[in-house]
């Protein structure tokens, strides 16, 4: 001990002994110590300048390892952290203050790296990065079950005490100036572990030595599986040619990279910079697979059922935020880089997608969240504000089971941008038994479809022994809880009237009469393949809707919809509404665009007007009743007596001799301007009103002169009775076989 561990003070600076033998400025009979002066005194012309720090203080000599007798642990349990090349001081030692010149700062003990708390954790803590290595090799083993616990908890314990006692017992017998020496310049290079050791310091040399092969080899060995296993679950897909191995299952490959990451580390030749990066992966394995253990038992996953009967989920929950706290606490930036990594490749591993669905605690907790959110939403009705369409689309699928009329689903995407809820449902003849290979595939091409449109949703499939039946059911069942629709979207039928099947209407009918009874709402759309796709953009256009029924704002919300999609946003609104002569078209006019406005609509208003007996009786009857009639007007602000007048038309008997005409719907697309309710060339029927005064005008003159050829009319079954009694005096076919058909 004399020998070996003495360091050389300069007032309280700890000198380097570089080729300094004797630790004194004056040797016997007060000569100078030359190699000491040479360091500190430049001289020139037989003129001498010293350094005035090493003129003021004396030199001493102190023992380095004092030993545990000495008191040392008390002084070294303070902090003492320091800047890059400062010089390293024991405080216990009086100096006479002074700065000294930089230019002889390098026979000082500089440090090389800035120290903290934070820094010190991220260098300490791979030390203790072994505890999962039995898991890497679990299926190695005999019985991993019983082994992984109890190997773990004795690894554990077993480093803990050692490392915790090294670091109790170096403070308590070495001088904190020696301690903060990193590469042992105090004391010529030795190795202060190898000083303390007996019987020789080579047993420290070789201890290390074999000790450091042991933990590369076991990450060597554990890593390399890990990977091979990962590589060939199929989790990430990159990663594949890593699975491949030899014919005793060694993973060949994977061994190789991880050869090559090592061998990166090493390069960097710097211990301090490596080991800051490797306690953020490390840290972020355990703070997951403590997630996970968490998340596995609050959701009480029926498969999770630990062995080790001292577990608790608060265990799991403190370690992962300990190792959070950890990540932080060592280097924030190195833990938001090493948490923008997980997260890339948590996306890539989601989009790429496993081959393999092992489980997660992810999905299960998305599962109690849905439950929750299910819940709640029951228990309230469904605001006003909060309405929006939740679509259930009715597709026919073909006898190879592909749907019939794709763009159902385009006008579904369109309509939807992805918010509210979407089910896709269709109907397969038969019964189940029979069906349900066809059924399967009938599902996943539907699911293929809803892929390809982007239609974000779900899909159900129903087996009945008829397609009626089946419709009902979906409207009745499809959903659940409080996520159920309350639109019906459907084509409208092609050939609806067949010789061989007279009554292949009934279908069509009855979906409309289930979706009433249902009270939902129901959009039909004619020539559905004449629609755009999604990809589709129109540069101009308009959006007509013939607002005739006042349905509560449905038909002004659906343009307003299909306008959020990219496919219509370029697209004008136009709003016509029918007026009969009568009316004050102007104040009309004004009042609905007044109405948008309270709306924030953006949409143009015209104002048609149509004479009495051109309204359909089934419009007034059926959709405009007698008490919403006059509280729309009432909204409209008309005058007491435009209100009677309208009022007294509803109930006036002299409608039941209303001439029925023809009524035909163009294709969409066959011009820029998409109506809801469009009629085949409404100009040639009514006049559209601008701003001109209204209140003068012809009135039996006009009516008898200005019959309309052709206009909208809505069928009831009274009108269908008299109407057949009336087909003899009407001499073209095609008249009769308007009036044939059924309602």
């Amino acid at each position: 001990m004399s020998i070996f561990g003495r360091m050389c003070l300069l007032g309280n600076r700890v000198l380097a002994k570089r080729n300094l033998e004797i630790c004194a400025k004056y040797i016997s009979n007060n000569t100078i110590n030359e190699a000491l002066w040479n360091k500190f005194c430049i001289t020139t012309n037989e003129s001498t300048t010293c350094d005035p720090y090493f003129m003021a203080n004396n030199i001493t000599e102190i023992q380095g390892i004092p030993g545990v007798a000495s008191g040392v642990l008390l002084d070294n349990l303070w902090s003492a952290y320091s800047q890059k090349g400062s010089i390293i001081e024991r405080n216990q030692t009086s100096s006479v203050a002074g700065e000294g010149q930089k230019t002889y700062s390098q026979h000082y003990v500089l440090t090389d790296i800035m120290t903290y708390f934070t820094m010190l954790v991220g260098i300490y803590f791979p030390s203790v990065t072994g505890i999962m290595a039995g898991s890497n090799r679990s299926g190695d083993l005999k019985d991993a079950q019983k082994s992984i616990p109890f190997g773990t908890i004795l690894a554990i314990a077993t480093t803990s005490f050692i490392y915790l006692s090294c670091v109790v017992l170096f403070g308590a017998c070495i001088e904190g100036a020696l301690l903060r020496d990193k590469f042992g310049e105090a004391v010529s290079g030795q190795l202060v572990i190898g000083t303390l050791a007996w019987p020789s310091p080579w047993v420290i040399v070789i201890g290390s030595f074999f000790s450091t092969c042991g933990a590369g080899l076991q990450s060597l060995t554990g890593a390399p599986r890990l990977l091979q296993a990962i590589a060939r679950d199929g989790i990430v897909p990159f990663l594949q040619v890593f699975g491949h191995g030899k014919a005793n299952g060694e993973p060949t490959w994977a061994l190789l990279l991880t050869a090559g990451i090592c061998e990166i580390g090493i390069l960097i030749a710097s211990l301090d910079s490596v080991a800051p990066i490797l306690s953020m992966f490390f840290l972020m394995c355990y703070m997951f697979v403590n997630l996970a253990c968490a998340l596995q038992t609050l959701l009480r996953t029926p498969n999770w059922r630990p062995r080790f009967k001292y577990y608790h989920w608060t265990l799991s929950f403190v370690g992962m935020s300990l190792c959070l706290a950890l990540m932080f606490i060592c280097s924030w930036y190195y833990a938001l880089v090493a948490m923008l990594i997980a997260g890339c490749i948590y996306k890539y591993i989601e989009y790429r997608g496993a081959e393999k669905e092992w489980g997660d605690g992810i999905r299960g907790l998305s599962l109690n969240a849905a439950r929750y959110a299910l819940l709640r939403v029951e228990h309230g009705a469904t605001h006003t504000k909060n309405w929006r369409p939740q679509i259930l689309v009715l597709v026919n699928l073909d006898s190879e089971q592909n749907v019939k009329h794709p763009r159902l689903l385009s006008l579904t995407t369109q309509l939807k941008a992805g918010k509210g809820l979407t089910i896709v449902g269709s109907v397969l003849q038969g019964t189940f038994l029979d069906k349900h290979v066809e059924a399967q595939k009938g599902e996943e091409n539907i699911k293929a479809l809803m892929t390809t449109e982007k239609t974000k949703g779900f899909c159900q499939l129903v087996v009945s022994p008829s397609v009626r039946d089946g419709i009902s059911h979906l409207i009745q069942s499809a959903g659940l809880g409080a996520m159920k629709h309350n639109t019906v979207l459907m084509a409208w039928p092609h050939s609806w009237k067949q010789p061989t099947d007279p009554y292949s209407w009934k279908t069509f009918v009855d979906t409309v009469r289930d979706a009433t009874s249902a009270q939902q709402a129901l959009l039909v759309a004619k020539n559905i393949d004449s629609f755009p796709t999604s990809q589709e953009r129109f540069a101009d256009g308009n959006i007509d809707i013939w607002w005739i029924v006042h349905d509560g704002g449905m038909l002004m919300l659906l343009p307003f919809l299909l306008r959020q999609h990219k496919v219509w946003r370029k697209c004008r609104m136009r709003i016509f509404t029918v007026a009969q002569m009568d009316d004050n078209s102007i104040q009309m006019k004004k009042d609905l665009q007044m109405f948008l406005y309270h709306l924030r609509l953006d949409a143009e208003v015209e104002v048609v007007e149509m004479f009495e007996n051109d309204i359909s009786a089934f419009t007034y009857e059926k959709t405009l009743m007698m008490e919403q009639r006059s509280q729309m007007l009432k909204q409209m602000q008309l005058s007491k007596n435009e209100r009677e007048r309208e009022i007294q038309s509803i109930s006036d008997e002299s409608r039941g001799s209303i001439r029925r005409k023809i009524y035909s719907i163009p294709r969409p697309g066959a011009q820029d301007s998409y109506s809801l309710l469009p009629s085949e060339n409404p100009l040639n029927e009514a006049q559209i009103i601008h701003d001109r005064n209204t209140a003068s005008h012809s009135t039996v003159a006009a009516k008898s002169s200005a019959a309309p050829e052709k206009i909208q009319m809505t069928w009831t079954k009274e009108k269908l009775i008299a109407e057949k009694h009336k087909v003899k005096d009407l001499n073209a076919a095609g008249y009769r076989d308007i009036f044939n058909m059924k309602p």
